[in-house]
């Protein structure tokens, strides 16, 4: 098989187990809304607008809307588009799958409904609208978590409408259960907030943890549902690795300087506890430290958390991980491997080592920028592809499709892997 050079580097560089490949569900060139007809669209002649754009400015540039995140429940795909740059008319929405079949390019509706994600004219915080999120997470409890920056992340005009909030949504009733504004003690602005995840001991919903991964600060920031506060966790372990800050990806090179970005939990031991796996996103290493010690908001406060926060090892060269995910049914790893443009694993029940690291899915051209990967309660994967570094730092071909959402059973995703028992 013929390839560049430097991508024959990249492929040969892990070891490549391929399973059940993950079926390319859906895709878009541009995204569209349902509320939006296609005479609206203007495809402009920019890549990033220098010009301020209009407060409270809900105008649709399709251009600019990139998605983000992907969430499977029960028929309804939530997908996340962060404003970013100016026209995305909807930040959270979903996807009918009573409606869509593969190969489609469906159109999104806002969730829980467009008037929550509409901005104000005059941009006045308002405890009933969203700004901008990445990333959803459900719970057992049937709820989705997920962190409001409440900032407008233009290109040089960056703009803190409202403070950044923690909304906890009821999935069987799409009704806010809670909403936390997070104190400016915290965080002074919502920038690299862009993950939540949720942490509940079996049978007691209203006890309920979440986990935000800080990118900026680096920090771990974690809040109570019961005690409606927050604390912070600082460490070493969240900074990026400056050896694994260089990116060649779809012929774009740049550096990137990310800290802590994905957490992602274990199986619940016989306490009530799990581990805690999180990474940087510039950095092959993974770590890990007992939910029992974060749940603790007095061990925030220590000068030294001693030996509590674990180095597991590293996954091995050009194996950085933007999300990843952990599987209980097969008690697997899932890393979205922003690097190799494919999805990698590890099976929890083996030494964390870099030969027990394997690339399950890569297509150097169509898997561009995993941003996104979780999983359902059936076991199904999803993950979201959509080229961010090509928008950054080159232009889109809105002739091709450029954002995909990937699925496949876990079990079978592992199938005849270095990942399954």
């Amino acid at each position: 098989m013929f390839c560049p050079a430097k991508f024959c580097i990249l492929l040969f560089a892990v070891k490549f187990a391929s399973g059940l490949e993950f079926e390319e569900f859906i895709r878009w060139k541009q995204v569209a809304y349902e509320s939006i007809p296609d005479a609206s669209y203007l495809t402009p002649d920019f890549v990033f607008p220098e010009y301020a754009a209009v407060p409270g400015d809900d105008s649709y540039i399709p251009y600019n809307n990139v998605p983000q995140g992907v969430n499977h429940y029960k028929g309804r795909l939530f997908i996340t588009m962060p404003r970013r740059s100016p026209g995305v008319p909807s930040t959270l929405n979903y996807i009918d799958l009573k409606q869509t079949k593969a190969g489609d390019s469906p159109r999104l509706k806002s969730y829980p409904n467009a008037e929550i994600n509409s901005l104000r004219s005059t941009l006045k915080p308002g405890q009933k609208r969203l700004i901008s999120v990445y990333r959803t997470r459900l719970d057992p409890c049937h709820r989705l978590w997920f962190v409001d920056t409440g900032m407008l992340e233009y290109p040089n005009n960056r703009t803190q409408v409202q403070r950044p909030s923690i909304w906890i949504m009821n999935l069987l009733t799409d009704e806010v259960i809670s909403r936390y504004e997070v104190p400016e003690s915290i965080v002074v602005e919502g920038r690299g907030l862009v993950s939540i995840t949720p942490d509940i001991t079996k049978g007691k919903c209203d006890e309920a943890y979440g986990y935000i991964p800080d990118l900026v600060q680096p920090a771990l920031h974690v809040y109570s549902l019961k005690d409606n506060r927050m604390w912070t966790f600082r460490h070493n372990y969240f900074y990026f690795d400056p050896q694994s800050g260089d990116y060649n990806i779809a012929g774009q090179q740049f550096q990137w300087r990310d800290g802590i970005f994905s957490i992602t939990l274990g199986d619940e031991n016989k306490e009530g506890f799990r581990d805690a796996y999180f990474h940087p996103l510039s950095s092959t290493s993974e770590f890990a430290v007992s939910t029992k010690v974060l749940r603790n908001e007095t061990n925030a406060r220590r000068p030294h958390q001693g030996e509590d926060f674990k180095l597991l090892g590293a996954r091995g060269k050009d194996m950085e991980s933007s999300v990843h995910v952990y599987d209980p049914h097969t008690k697997v790893l899932f890393y979205a491997q922003i690097a190799l443009s494919g999805i990698g694993c590890w099976n929890t029940q083996k030494r964390f080592a870099s030969q027990n690291h394997h690339l399950i899915h890569q297509n150097l051209q169509t898997m561009i920028y995993p941003s996104d990967i979780t999983v359902d309660m059936d076991g199904t994967l999803w993950a979201m592809t959509n080229s961010m570094p090509v928008f950054i730092y080159s232009k889109l071909d809105t002739n091709q499709y450029n954002f995909r959402v990937w699925r496949q059973e876990a079990g079978k995703a592992i199938q005849g892997t270095g990942c399954a028992l």
